[in-house]
């Protein structure tokens, strides 16, 4: 039987453990990337670690979250990542050289190499061949200081694209069609593998807007073939000596096979609040729109920006739609420049806005109250884009330019002709805005630069064999990251000090909680299915493991937001029989006894206390994670295992 795509590169960089579907593997990390929003964490727990030198092949700190600096706190967060890169061996990519990912997909990304990054849409790197995966902050840390990286062994999902896509359907409705079909836990615990003979029409831009709309699937990552598409890219960008050919074998088999025929699709819309409430456009046609941002990791490349560019040449945005533009790099900005399609943009009423993540993250363009927003970006999670009864849809920067001109959802096909575009066969290359790092010798005589915002992260308590707590908080299904931990510009600024972003913790959800548990000293959280999907944020774990939380029980969990919770300290188990959710409430107190014993055999129960019934709980932990969370969390795992 012969090896996916996914399978050949797992296999060149196994460490330890056996390629057997949900059995524990380890991997070589070859990468590591951060963002400012969670790198200030990452690189304080690479600090405590105690390594002088970070030992992957590459890593990178970009800026590109909380460039807006209206106080003190983003400002000194950046001195600080920027001191540590120069420090420690890292690349620095400073603010308004464009998005992590777009960034790294021009100017690092190689075809076979692993790369981690503590962002949940490093998975765009999939677009040329890479195995590419979001991570919490400290799983970063840790392949920084050239520990490998533990993941389940994923099965394998392969999507056959067949046929050709009819004009004004794009990438991004490709994107949404599989959101339609899987949902948004129904790649949990899956690689996807895209193929077929449709792939070969797409360039390297559109398929980094599929494998970074995967992180929405839930899926482990997702890749496509490096080939000759591929190997154009790399040498547009100079660095054709970077490309590896990659495909899977002709005999491998895979757990599913999903088919897709291109030339059915229709233009695609996901309506509020969810990427996969996805609909086509044609039937919430007509809906009045206040707002169209277009942009984010996911639609920002030349390729994305040329389109709407030439889509708007000679036209006005409605008088009642406010229009942004984000491009995803200098790169990207600087030869729109160059070649006359900013002013395109600019002459049709947009607003440009700076080389960053910006609005789909809260970081200003909020939509007004109550607004409908038109977005290209990855996620429409309700109260995400800073205005909480703000209605967010996602769409295609076709479909978004077709808004802004009408002021109203309306078929792209409206717009007339779909524009050819014509890439350039060669990129501009300026790698000004990238810092490399001091040398080894003169590293030692670099100061680290730390500002008063910068607190120490809250580190887990020794595992307890047995112990009684209430239940702090209830919540329902698909809980994300933004429900426990918003992002925004009002709390981004604070991503480096737990402290205060604990009165935000679940906010969204109830704002009573951080007081209540914090009162509490230690309690649990019960939630439902895909418990933490979303971001790849650990702070979704630490405020809460400040706040005491120690047992959170669910339906299912998100990956990685699981694994951000043991290595927190914190336990997550899974109700044995879901039904048993409805029989806990809110206040009720919780027995827990038997720990140790309960998580090596994968079975614990607990007890209610009020209602005096007993809740089987799954906990298939690995041997590693045992030891953990047994440790207190991650750190103290590695410090013990260093002595």
């Amino acid at each position: 039987m012969g090896y996916t795509i996914a399978e050949k590169i797992i296999k060149s960089h196994l460490v330890s453990g056996e390629m057997k579907k949900g059995e524990e593997i380890a991997i070589r990390i070859d990468q590591t990337l951060t963002q400012d929003a969670t790198g200030t964490m990452a690189y304080l727990e690479f600090e405590t670690m105690g390594i002088p030198r970070v030992k992957t092949e590459l890593s990178v700190a970009y800026i590109d979250h909380n460039t807006l600096q209206s106080g003190f706190e983003n400002a000194d967060d950046h001195r600080f990542i920027q001191s540590m890169a120069k420090k420690y061996g890292l690349k620095f990519s400073r603010p308004g050289n464009g998005i992590c990912h777009q960034v790294h997909l021009e100017r690092f990304g190689i075809p076979g190499k692993t790369l981690i990054g503590s962002d949940s849409h490093t998975p765009t790197g999939g677009g040329i061949g890479m195995l590419a995966m979001g991570a919490g902050g400290l799983d970063v840390a840790v392949a920084m200081a050239g520990g490998a990286y533990h993941i389940t062994m994923p099965k394998m999902y392969k999507v056959n694209l067949t046929g050709n896509l009819n004009p004004f359907v794009t990438a991004k409705d490709i994107s949404l069609e599989i959101l339609g079909i899987l949902s948004v836990k129904g790649g949990v615990g899956a690689i996807i593998e895209w193929g077929g003979e449709g792939i070969k029409a797409l360039s390297v831009p559109e398929r980094a807007t599929i494998t970074n709309m995967g992180a929405e699937l839930g899926a482990t990552t997702s890749i496509f073939p490096s080939d000759e598409v591929t190997f154009e890219f790399l040498k547009a960008q100079g660095r054709e000596d970077d490309f590896v050919p990659l495909e899977s074998d002709e005999d491998t088999e895979y757990d599913r096979i999903i088919d897709i025929d291109l030339s059915k699709l229709k233009p695609k819309i996901a309506c509020p609040h969810s990427p996969d409430n996805v609909e086509d456009v044609e039937s919430v046609a007509g809906t009045k729109v206040d707002q169209v941002c277009i942009g984010s990791c996911t639609n920002s490349s030349l390729y994305d920006m040329l389109k709407v560019a030439a889509l708007l040449k000679g036209k006005t945005v409605n008088p009642d739609v406010s229009l942004s533009v984000s491009p995803g790099s200098k790169q990207v900005l600087s030869m729109l420049a160059e070649c006359g399609a900013l002013t395109d943009i600019l002459a049709g009423g947009a607003r440009v806005l700076e080389c960053a993540c910006g609005p789909c993250i809260g970081m200003g363009f909020s939509p007004n109250s109550k607004g409908v927003s038109l977005r290209t970006f990855n996620r429409n999670f309700e109260g995400r884009s800073g205005t909480k009864d703000g209605k967010v849809y996602l769409v295609s920067p076709e479909t978004a330019v077709a808004a802004a001109i009408y002021g109203e959802i309306t078929e792209p096909e409206k717009l007339g002709d779909i524009p050819k575009i014509d890439m350039p066969e060669k990129f501009k290359v300026d790698d000004n805005l990238i810092i490399s790092p001091a040398s080894e010798n003169e590293a030692g005589n670099v100061e680290i630069l730390r500002g008063p915002n910068i607190k120490e992260f809250p580190k887990g308590d020794t595992l307890r064999d047995s112990f009684k707590s209430k239940v702090s908080l209830k919540v329902s299904d698909n809980i994300t990251t933004d429900h426990i931990m918003p992002a925004g510009a009002k709390i981004l600024p604070y991503r480096s000090n737990i402290p205060h972003l604990s009165q935000y913790c679940f906010e969204v959800c109830d704002k009573d909680f951080p007081a209540r548990a914090k009162a509490e000293g230690k309690s649990i959280i019960v939630g439902g299915e895909n418990y933490g999907q979303g971001s790849s944020r650990e702070h979704a774990a630490l405020v809460p493991l400040y706040l005491g939380v120690k047992v959170v029980i669910a339906k299912s969990f998100a990956r990685i937001h699981e694994a951000n919770l043991i290595n927190a300290g914190i336990m997550p188990l899974t109700f044995e029989n879901p039904k048993e959710y409805d029989e806990i409430f809110q206040g009720d107190e919780i027995s827990i006894e038997n720990i140790f014993e309960g998580i090596d055999s994968g079975k614990l129960i607990l007890k209610n206390l009020r209602t005096s019934r007993e809740i089987k709980t799954v906990c298939n932990f690995t041997h590693r994670q045992r030891a953990i969370l047994k440790a207190g969390g991650l750190l103290s795992y590695v410090a013990t295992e260093a002595k």
